[in-house]
Protein backbone atom coordinates (compact mmCIF):
# COMPACT_ATOMS: atom_id res chain seq x y z
CA UNK A 1 0.00 0.00 0.00
CA UNK A 2 1.02 3.40 -1.05
CA UNK A 3 -0.01 7.15 0.23
CA UNK A 4 2.11 10.07 -0.94
CA UNK A 5 2.58 13.33 0.71
CA UNK A 6 4.94 16.14 0.46
CA UNK A 7 7.33 16.15 3.68
CA UNK A 8 8.19 19.43 3.24
CA UNK A 9 5.31 21.40 2.02
CA UNK A 10 4.27 21.90 5.74
CA UNK A 11 6.69 24.28 5.57
CA UNK A 12 5.13 26.39 3.22
CA UNK A 13 1.90 27.48 4.96
CA UNK A 14 0.09 25.80 7.89
CA UNK A 15 -2.55 25.28 5.05
CA UNK A 16 -0.75 22.30 3.91
CA UNK A 17 0.84 20.39 7.37
CA UNK A 18 -2.25 18.00 6.98
CA UNK A 19 -0.72 16.26 3.19
CA UNK A 20 2.24 15.39 5.73
CA UNK A 21 -0.43 12.88 7.08
CA UNK A 22 -1.39 11.70 3.73
CA UNK A 23 1.42 9.17 3.43
CA UNK A 24 1.55 6.13 5.26
CA UNK A 25 5.58 5.95 5.45
CA UNK A 26 5.87 9.43 7.01
CA UNK A 27 2.21 8.96 9.23
CA UNK A 28 4.36 5.56 10.32
CA UNK A 29 7.10 7.53 11.23
CA UNK A 30 5.45 9.38 13.14
CA UNK A 31 2.94 7.11 15.18
CA UNK A 32 5.91 5.33 17.07
CA UNK A 33 5.32 7.06 19.28
CA UNK A 34 1.68 5.01 20.02
CA UNK A 35 4.02 1.97 21.09
CA UNK A 36 5.76 4.54 23.32
CA UNK A 37 2.92 5.84 24.66
CA UNK A 38 1.61 2.45 26.15
CA UNK A 39 5.43 2.05 27.45
CA UNK A 40 4.78 4.80 30.34
CA UNK A 41 2.29 2.52 32.00
CA UNK A 42 4.94 -0.46 31.63
CA UNK A 43 7.88 0.71 32.01
CA UNK A 44 9.47 1.27 35.39
CA UNK A 45 12.59 3.99 36.45
CA UNK A 46 14.84 1.33 36.90
CA UNK A 47 15.32 -1.97 36.43
CA UNK A 48 15.72 -3.65 39.67
CA UNK A 49 17.11 -6.85 38.50
CA UNK A 50 19.90 -5.14 36.30
CA UNK A 51 20.66 -2.60 38.73
CA UNK A 52 22.62 -3.28 42.13
CA UNK A 53 22.56 -0.32 44.20
CA UNK A 54 24.86 0.97 47.28
CA UNK A 55 24.29 3.72 49.72
CA UNK A 56 26.51 7.05 48.97
CA UNK A 57 26.13 8.71 52.25
CA UNK A 58 27.85 11.96 50.95
CA UNK A 59 24.39 13.06 49.33
CA UNK A 60 22.11 10.34 50.41
CA UNK A 61 21.44 8.98 46.87
CA UNK A 62 21.88 5.47 45.44
CA UNK A 63 23.97 4.91 42.60
CA UNK A 64 24.65 1.41 40.65
CA UNK A 65 27.37 -0.63 41.77
CA UNK A 66 29.12 0.12 38.46
CA UNK A 67 31.33 -3.08 38.20
CA UNK A 68 28.98 -5.82 38.47
CA UNK A 69 26.82 -3.51 36.42
CA UNK A 70 29.06 -3.46 33.28
CA UNK A 71 29.02 -6.90 33.95
CA UNK A 72 25.05 -7.90 33.07
CA UNK A 73 25.28 -4.77 31.07
CA UNK A 74 27.10 -6.10 27.98
CA UNK A 75 26.29 -3.04 25.76
CA UNK A 76 29.08 -1.00 25.37
CA UNK A 77 26.97 2.13 24.30
CA UNK A 78 24.63 2.02 27.56
CA UNK A 79 24.26 4.96 30.23
CA UNK A 80 25.30 4.25 33.43
CA UNK A 81 23.06 6.56 35.11
CA UNK A 82 21.68 6.47 38.96
CA UNK A 83 17.73 5.47 39.50
CA UNK A 84 17.51 8.85 39.72
CA UNK A 85 18.64 9.82 36.48
CA UNK A 86 16.57 7.04 35.06
CA UNK A 87 13.57 8.07 36.45
CA UNK A 88 13.67 11.58 35.76
CA UNK A 89 14.85 10.41 31.75
CA UNK A 90 12.40 8.13 31.07
CA UNK A 91 9.70 10.61 32.50
CA UNK A 92 11.29 13.23 30.33
CA UNK A 93 10.81 10.70 26.85
CA UNK A 94 7.15 9.74 27.80
CA UNK A 95 6.12 12.95 27.96
CA UNK A 96 7.70 14.13 24.52
CA UNK A 97 6.13 10.51 23.37
CA UNK A 98 2.69 11.21 24.58
CA UNK A 99 2.77 14.87 22.86
CA UNK A 100 4.21 13.19 19.78
CA UNK A 101 1.38 11.05 19.54
CA UNK A 102 -1.72 12.44 20.46
CA UNK A 103 -0.91 15.05 17.76
CA UNK A 104 0.21 12.41 15.09
CA UNK A 105 -3.25 10.36 15.95
CA UNK A 106 -5.42 13.73 15.92
CA UNK A 107 -3.67 14.36 12.46
CA UNK A 108 -3.67 11.13 10.68
CA UNK A 109 -7.38 10.95 11.38
CA UNK A 110 -8.32 14.18 10.64
CA UNK A 111 -6.60 14.86 7.32
CA UNK A 112 -6.74 11.23 5.88
CA UNK A 113 -9.29 8.53 7.38
CA UNK A 114 -12.01 10.84 8.41
CA UNK A 115 -12.46 11.79 4.36
CA UNK A 116 -12.81 8.44 3.30
CA UNK A 117 -15.23 5.84 3.62
CA UNK A 118 -15.17 3.21 5.98
CA UNK A 119 -16.40 -0.19 6.51
CA UNK A 120 -15.89 -3.22 8.97
CA UNK A 121 -12.73 -4.57 9.38
CA UNK A 122 -11.52 -6.44 6.19
CA UNK A 123 -8.49 -8.24 4.36
CA UNK A 124 -7.34 -7.91 1.24
CA UNK A 125 -4.21 -9.54 -0.86
CA UNK A 126 -1.97 -7.15 -2.17
CA UNK A 127 1.05 -9.24 -2.08
CA UNK A 128 1.53 -9.25 -6.24
CA UNK A 129 1.75 -5.40 -6.23
CA UNK A 130 4.99 -3.05 -7.05
CA UNK A 131 6.51 -6.55 -7.20
CA UNK A 132 6.90 -6.90 -3.81
CA UNK A 133 9.36 -3.71 -3.50
CA UNK A 134 6.60 -1.83 -1.31
CA UNK A 135 6.87 -4.68 1.43
CA UNK A 136 10.82 -4.09 1.63
CA UNK A 137 9.70 -0.47 2.13
CA UNK A 138 7.91 -1.95 5.16
CA UNK A 139 9.99 -4.19 6.18
CA UNK A 140 12.69 -1.11 6.07
CA UNK A 141 10.22 1.33 7.97
CA UNK A 142 9.41 -0.65 10.62
CA UNK A 143 13.46 -1.15 11.04
CA UNK A 144 14.63 2.44 11.20
CA UNK A 145 11.76 3.28 13.32
CA UNK A 146 12.89 0.56 16.22
CA UNK A 147 16.35 1.40 15.94
CA UNK A 148 15.55 5.18 16.13
CA UNK A 149 13.23 3.96 19.36
CA UNK A 150 15.79 1.51 20.58
CA UNK A 151 18.59 4.48 21.00
CA UNK A 152 15.91 6.98 22.76
CA UNK A 153 15.18 4.37 25.46
CA UNK A 154 18.84 3.87 25.92
CA UNK A 155 19.00 7.41 26.62
CA UNK A 156 16.82 6.65 29.25
CA UNK A 157 19.17 4.18 31.09
CA UNK A 158 17.11 1.12 31.79
CA UNK A 159 18.09 -2.02 31.03
CA UNK A 160 19.42 -3.64 27.84
CA UNK A 161 16.73 -6.18 27.61
CA UNK A 162 13.94 -3.60 27.85
CA UNK A 163 15.13 -1.35 26.19
CA UNK A 164 15.81 -3.76 22.89
CA UNK A 165 12.02 -5.18 23.38
CA UNK A 166 10.31 -1.71 23.60
CA UNK A 167 12.25 0.04 21.62
CA UNK A 168 13.19 -3.31 19.08
CA UNK A 169 9.50 -3.82 18.63
CA UNK A 170 7.71 -0.62 18.63
CA UNK A 171 8.25 0.21 14.76
CA UNK A 172 6.19 -3.23 14.51
CA UNK A 173 3.64 -2.42 16.94
CA UNK A 174 3.54 1.35 15.86
CA UNK A 175 2.72 -0.21 11.81
CA UNK A 176 0.13 -2.72 13.21
CA UNK A 177 -2.19 0.16 14.32
CA UNK A 178 -1.60 1.93 10.91
CA UNK A 179 -2.48 -1.53 9.34
CA UNK A 180 -5.73 -1.73 11.22
CA UNK A 181 -6.87 1.60 10.35
CA UNK A 182 -5.86 0.57 6.88
CA UNK A 183 -8.21 -2.56 7.37
CA UNK A 184 -11.40 -0.32 8.64
CA UNK A 185 -10.80 1.87 5.36
CA UNK A 186 -13.13 0.97 2.37
CA UNK A 187 -10.04 2.17 0.16
CA UNK A 188 -8.00 -0.07 1.23
CA UNK A 189 -7.98 -3.13 4.50
CA UNK A 190 -5.67 -4.97 6.29
CA UNK A 191 -2.90 -6.91 4.49
CA UNK A 192 -1.39 -10.07 6.17
CA UNK A 193 1.92 -9.51 4.00
CA UNK A 194 2.10 -6.04 5.44
CA UNK A 195 1.85 -7.20 8.81
CA UNK A 196 4.25 -9.34 8.06
CA UNK A 197 6.84 -7.72 6.88
CA UNK A 198 6.79 -5.04 9.72
CA UNK A 199 7.40 -7.58 12.17
CA UNK A 200 10.83 -8.86 10.02
CA UNK A 201 12.28 -5.21 9.78
CA UNK A 202 11.51 -5.00 13.72
CA UNK A 203 12.39 -9.08 14.05
CA UNK A 204 16.10 -8.10 12.20
CA UNK A 205 17.03 -5.44 14.70
CA UNK A 206 15.66 -7.04 17.97
CA UNK A 207 17.55 -10.54 17.11
CA UNK A 208 21.15 -8.51 16.40
CA UNK A 209 20.76 -7.18 19.53
CA UNK A 210 19.76 -10.00 21.79
CA UNK A 211 22.55 -12.59 19.73
CA UNK A 212 25.08 -9.91 19.54
CA UNK A 213 24.33 -6.64 21.32
CA UNK A 214 25.02 -4.75 17.55
CA UNK A 215 23.93 -4.30 14.18
CA UNK A 216 26.03 -6.82 12.25
CA UNK A 217 23.74 -6.14 9.46
CA UNK A 218 22.54 -2.81 8.57
CA UNK A 219 19.13 -2.57 6.33
CA UNK A 220 19.37 0.76 4.54
CA UNK A 221 18.08 3.25 1.90
CA UNK A 222 19.48 4.98 -0.96
CA UNK A 223 17.24 6.95 -3.51
CA UNK A 224 17.38 8.79 -6.92
CA UNK A 225 14.64 10.54 -8.59
CA UNK A 226 14.15 9.21 -12.21
CA UNK A 227 13.62 11.79 -15.21
CA UNK A 228 12.77 9.63 -18.55
CA UNK A 229 13.06 11.26 -22.17
CA UNK A 230 9.64 10.22 -22.61
CA UNK A 231 6.69 12.86 -21.77
CA UNK A 232 4.49 10.11 -21.44
CA UNK A 233 6.68 8.12 -18.84
CA UNK A 234 7.37 11.70 -16.25
CA UNK A 235 3.44 12.44 -16.50
CA UNK A 236 2.85 8.82 -15.04
CA UNK A 237 5.71 9.36 -12.51
CA UNK A 238 3.45 12.20 -11.62
CA UNK A 239 0.40 11.13 -11.00
CA UNK A 240 0.99 8.23 -8.90
CA UNK A 241 4.23 8.74 -7.45
CA UNK A 242 4.07 12.68 -7.08
CA UNK A 243 5.54 15.46 -8.91
CA UNK A 244 8.11 17.14 -6.62
CA UNK A 245 11.04 15.74 -5.03
CA UNK A 246 10.08 14.55 -1.38
CA UNK A 247 6.99 12.64 -2.70
CA UNK A 248 9.00 10.49 -4.92
CA UNK A 249 12.19 9.93 -2.20
CA UNK A 250 8.97 8.34 -0.48
CA UNK A 251 6.90 6.62 -3.11
CA UNK A 252 8.67 6.13 -6.58
CA UNK A 253 9.73 2.48 -6.46
CA UNK A 254 11.50 2.36 -9.61
CA UNK A 255 13.96 4.62 -7.68
CA UNK A 256 14.45 3.64 -4.50
CA UNK A 257 16.96 0.71 -3.58
CA UNK A 258 16.88 -1.26 -0.39
CA UNK A 259 20.07 -2.60 1.31
CA UNK A 260 21.44 -5.68 3.51
CA UNK A 261 25.17 -4.68 4.81
CA UNK A 262 26.76 -6.55 7.00
CA UNK A 263 30.16 -5.38 8.74
CA UNK A 264 32.57 -7.97 7.65
CA UNK A 265 34.87 -6.91 10.99
CA UNK A 266 32.46 -8.13 13.30
CA UNK A 267 31.78 -11.76 12.07
CA UNK A 268 35.50 -12.20 11.48
CA UNK A 269 36.98 -10.26 14.76
CA UNK A 270 40.93 -11.95 14.10
CA UNK A 271 41.06 -10.38 11.07
CA UNK A 272 42.76 -7.10 10.40
CA UNK A 273 40.11 -5.96 8.46
CA UNK A 274 38.93 -2.17 8.99
CA UNK A 275 36.10 -2.30 11.72
CA UNK A 276 34.38 -0.19 9.07
CA UNK A 277 34.18 -1.80 5.87
CA UNK A 278 31.20 -3.40 5.21
CA UNK A 279 29.24 -5.58 1.73
CA UNK A 280 26.16 -4.93 1.10
CA UNK A 281 23.63 -6.50 -1.37
CA UNK A 282 20.74 -4.35 -2.41
CA UNK A 283 17.79 -4.92 -4.48
CA UNK A 284 15.03 -2.12 -6.51
CA UNK A 285 12.73 -2.60 -9.58
CA UNK A 286 12.19 -0.82 -13.06
CA UNK A 287 10.28 -0.40 -15.53
CA UNK A 288 6.74 -0.33 -12.49
CA UNK A 289 3.94 2.45 -13.77
CA UNK A 290 1.22 0.47 -11.23
CA UNK A 291 0.79 -1.97 -8.55
CA UNK A 292 0.17 -5.31 -11.22
CA UNK A 293 0.63 -4.15 -14.50
CA UNK A 294 1.69 -0.83 -16.51
CA UNK A 295 -2.39 0.07 -17.49
CA UNK A 296 -3.82 3.34 -16.03
CA UNK A 297 -7.38 3.82 -16.21
CA UNK A 298 -9.66 6.69 -15.21
CA UNK A 299 -12.50 6.32 -13.07
CA UNK A 300 -14.62 5.67 -16.04
CA UNK A 301 -12.31 2.67 -16.52
CA UNK A 302 -11.05 4.19 -19.62
CA UNK A 303 -7.67 3.43 -20.51
CA UNK A 304 -5.04 6.72 -19.73
CA UNK A 305 -1.49 5.32 -19.42
CA UNK A 306 -0.37 2.11 -21.87
CA UNK A 307 2.84 1.32 -20.86
CA UNK A 308 2.54 -2.35 -21.47
CA UNK A 309 5.92 -2.42 -23.96
CA UNK A 310 7.93 -0.87 -20.65
CA UNK A 311 9.57 -4.04 -19.12
CA UNK A 312 8.76 -4.65 -15.15
CA UNK A 313 11.84 -6.19 -13.75
CA UNK A 314 14.04 -6.79 -10.78
CA UNK A 315 17.30 -5.40 -10.28
CA UNK A 316 20.35 -6.97 -8.01
CA UNK A 317 23.21 -4.52 -6.48
CA UNK A 318 26.60 -5.52 -5.17
CA UNK A 319 28.37 -3.21 -3.07
CA UNK A 320 31.16 -2.24 -0.97
CA UNK A 321 29.79 -0.14 2.70
CA UNK A 322 30.82 1.97 5.31
CA UNK A 323 29.41 1.34 8.39
CA UNK A 324 29.15 5.04 10.31
CA UNK A 325 28.75 3.70 13.90
CA UNK A 326 32.16 2.29 13.73
CA UNK A 327 34.00 5.83 13.59
CA UNK A 328 35.06 6.64 17.67
CA UNK A 329 34.12 9.40 18.98
CA UNK A 330 33.63 10.28 23.01
CA UNK A 331 30.09 11.92 22.20
CA UNK A 332 26.84 10.29 22.66
CA UNK A 333 25.49 12.13 20.86
CA UNK A 334 27.31 11.99 17.86
CA UNK A 335 27.16 8.26 18.28
CA UNK A 336 23.28 8.72 18.47
CA UNK A 337 23.82 10.99 15.21
CA UNK A 338 25.99 8.14 13.43
CA UNK A 339 23.70 5.12 14.54
CA UNK A 340 20.63 7.37 12.88
CA UNK A 341 22.19 8.56 9.63
CA UNK A 342 23.67 4.62 9.40
CA UNK A 343 20.18 3.18 7.98
CA UNK A 344 21.25 4.91 4.82
CA UNK A 345 23.41 4.02 2.02
CA UNK A 346 26.58 5.49 1.24
CA UNK A 347 27.14 6.12 -2.54
CA UNK A 348 30.33 4.02 -3.50
CA UNK A 349 31.21 1.89 -6.43
CA UNK A 350 28.02 -0.73 -7.35
CA UNK A 351 27.73 -3.37 -9.62
CA UNK A 352 24.28 -3.82 -11.15
CA UNK A 353 22.15 -6.90 -12.38
CA UNK A 354 19.09 -6.71 -13.50
CA UNK A 355 16.96 -7.54 -17.10
CA UNK A 356 19.89 -10.03 -18.08
CA UNK A 357 22.61 -7.52 -17.59
CA UNK A 358 25.37 -5.95 -15.45
CA UNK A 359 26.11 -3.07 -15.25
CA UNK A 360 29.14 -1.08 -13.20
CA UNK A 361 28.34 2.44 -11.75
CA UNK A 362 31.23 4.68 -10.72
CA UNK A 363 28.85 5.70 -7.45
CA UNK A 364 25.81 4.56 -7.06
CA UNK A 365 22.59 5.95 -4.77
Amino acid sequence: MSRTVNLFSSLVGWHQISRYFLDSCSVKILLTFNFLFITFFTTTAQDSNLINTKKDTSDNVEYPNKKEFRERITDPNHYLLTPKQIKKRVKTITLINIGGYSAAMVGLYSAWYKNYPQSSLHSFNDVNEWKGVDKIGHAYSAYAESKASMELWRWTGIGRKKRILIGGLSGAAYQTVIETLDGFSAEWGWSWTDFAANFMGSGLIVGQELAWDEQRIQFKFSFHKKKYTDAALNKRSDNIFGSNGAERFLKDYNSQAYWLSANLKSFFPKSKLPPWLCVSIGTGVEGVFGATNNIGKDEAGNIIFDGTNYKRYRQWYFAPDIDLTKIKTKKKGIKLLLQLANIVKIPLPTLEFGNGKFRMHAFYF
